[in-house]
């Protein structure tokens, strides 16, 4: 078997349990999102400027809904050991986003935003080696002069 082909989790027993957290808190977290999309994002009587950011993010119509349909979809991705690397992969725009939005926004909320990208951060290295073929070069198998070679050239018999 080809050296790139072989994969395997980092840290099994550890990965998974950070992989189901994660997957039940993205999942969690996307129907209440959804949720908000349909109803409208809970804010008091005077709002804060998180709160304003959230009204003015309803009003435009943009992004909620598909932000929780994507958070909902990675999340219940995540529960099948074999689409994790995907998962995985698909909700790290968006805890990069988290980790950014609470860390120059919504300071209050920075014990969720850590959490949520350092659980990402370290699914991404427990599962490192299933994206360690996205980093490779071309196969010298697939490219080499003498497989085109074969694979272009008529066969003696057929002349």
């Amino acid at each position: 078997m080809n050296q790139l082909e072989i994969r395997s989790v980092r840290l099994p027993r550890f990965a998974f349990v950070v992989r189901l957290l994660f997957a039940l808190f993205l999942f969690g977290t996307g129907i209440m999102t959804i949720g908000f999309a349909v109803r409208g994002y809970p804010v008091g009587e005077t709002p804060d400027e998180v709160g304003r950011f959230m009204i003015a993010l309803e009003q435009t119509g943009y992004l909620i809904f598909w932000v929780g349909l994507f958070k909902t979809v990675s999340g219940a991705l995540m529960f099948v050991p074999r689409t994790t690397p995907l998962a995985v992969l698909m909700s790290l725009p968006y805890a990069f986003n988290i980790l950014l939005y609470v860390t120059f926004f919504a300071h209050q909320y920075l014990v969720i935003g850590i959490p949520d990208f350092a659980a990402c951060a370290v699914l991404i290295y427990c599962y490192f080696d299933w994206y360690r073929p996205l980093f490779a070069g071309p196969s010298s198998d697939a490219f080499s002069p003498a497989v085109v070679h074969e694979a272009t050239s008529p066969v003696a018999g057929d002349s």
